[in-house]
């Protein structure tokens, strides 16, 4: 790069070249300035739940994984990943945690949500219920709380009902209630039998507020491949932005690796942005969440697939394949470029 340097006092270049140095700061102040705006390029993320693997969202942004990337994050937290969806859809937030179930329901709608990774590919729920219920039978004629219809949580309660033979809407009334805290209020008082709860959250209801566990994902004989805490875009964004995509992931694969190897960290990130979680809760939410984080989060693809086949039964015009919903690309390439084996350690 050429010299600023003046000529001396009194030279006839010296005008000339004042006004060539003073061109050319102006010209590089104003390529730093679009160089620093696009680094720290402002993005919105959402969750859709509190504590548990829904924490690498934040866990992500607290310790810097998003700003060393460039991005300036803002992350929200969305009551359901029905919402989250819609969120998504319309733009508003850039990348979104939205279940599989999400994806496939936006796109029977004629949506155009895509999941890009997913970090935990199967559900890890529990229904809670009134100690006087001690059996299937026990719950008929009674209601569940569920957040919204189409969520994550209803899935879960449609699987668990299915596995006590149990009919929707006929044995047993299904309930939008909201958000978990929503859930545990509605069972508190007495609005209904029983809640979908993730895992360690009965340590949230209180010691003296009676309850059981009926069923729990591990008592499932098959628990099925659900695309469950994924990132998801929009096609368009993710073709006009992919490399922004493609940072986030890493930011959450980075986010990933910091939660299953410090524990009393992540635990202090949940207790953060969960305030009214206790000890309890959060001891066995970690504990339950580090075993179904995905190291390389790819989306189940087989999971996906069940869930167009179930949308299919009551809507049989869905044409939309797994590829239609699932872009694995940028997990296959931070996969062979060596990224995953870099965070964790080459095994």
């Amino acid at each position: 790069m050429g010299s600023c340097k003046s000529p001396e006092f009194g030279s006839p270049t010296r005008e000339k070249t004042l006004k060539t140095c003073t061109r050319f700061s102006f010209f590089l102040i104003l390529y730093l300035f679009a160089v620093d705006a696009r680094a720290q390029e402002k993005l919105t993320f959402s969750y859709a739940a509190l504590g548990g693997p829904n924490s690498i969202w934040n866990i992500a942004k607290d310790l810097g994984f998003y700003k060393k990337r460039g991005i300036d994050a803002e992350v929200v937290y969305i009551v359901s990943t029905t919402l989250g969806a819609a969120a998504v859809l319309s733009g508003h937030i850039q990348v979104g945690m939205v279940a599989g179930s999400g994806v496939v329901n936006t796109a029977a709608g004629g949506g155009e949500l895509m999941a890009v990774a997913c970090f935990v590919n199967v559900l890890d729920y529990e229904l809670v219920v009134q100690t006087s219920i001690k059996s299937a039978e026990d719950l008929k004629g009674k209601s569940i709380g569920i957040s919204r219809f189409g969520s994550v949580t209803d899935v879960a309660a449609r699987a668990f009902l299915a596995e006590l033979k149990l009919r929707p809407g006929e044995d047993v009334i299904v309930r939008q209630v909201g958000g978990a805290a929503e859930r545990a209020a509605a069972f508190t008082r007495g609005a209904v039998a029983g809640f979908l709860s993730s895992t360690g959250s009965i340590y949230l209801l209180g010691e003296n507020l009676p309850h059981r566990v009926l069923i729990r994902t591990a008592d499932l004989k098959n628990p099925p491949p659900f695309p469950w805490i994924c990132a998801v875009t929009t096609k368009s964004y993710l073709g006009k932005n992919r490399e922004n995509v493609k940072k986030i992931v890493m930011a959450l694969i980075e986010a990933t690796h910091y939660f299953k190897s410090n524990k009393e960290g992540a635990k202090n990130i949940m207790r953060k942005y969960f305030p009214s979680a206790n000890a309890a809760y959060l001891e066995d939410n970690y504990s339950a969440t580090v075993r179904i984080l995905e190291r390389v989060p790819y989306v189940t693809r087989p999971g996906m697939e069940s869930l167009i086949k179930d949308a299919r039964k009551t809507n049989p015009g869905i044409k939309v394949t797994v590829n239609d919903l699932v872009d694995d690309t940028i997990v296959r390439e931070l996969e062979r470029d060596g990224f995953i084996d870099l965070v964790y350690g080459k095994k």
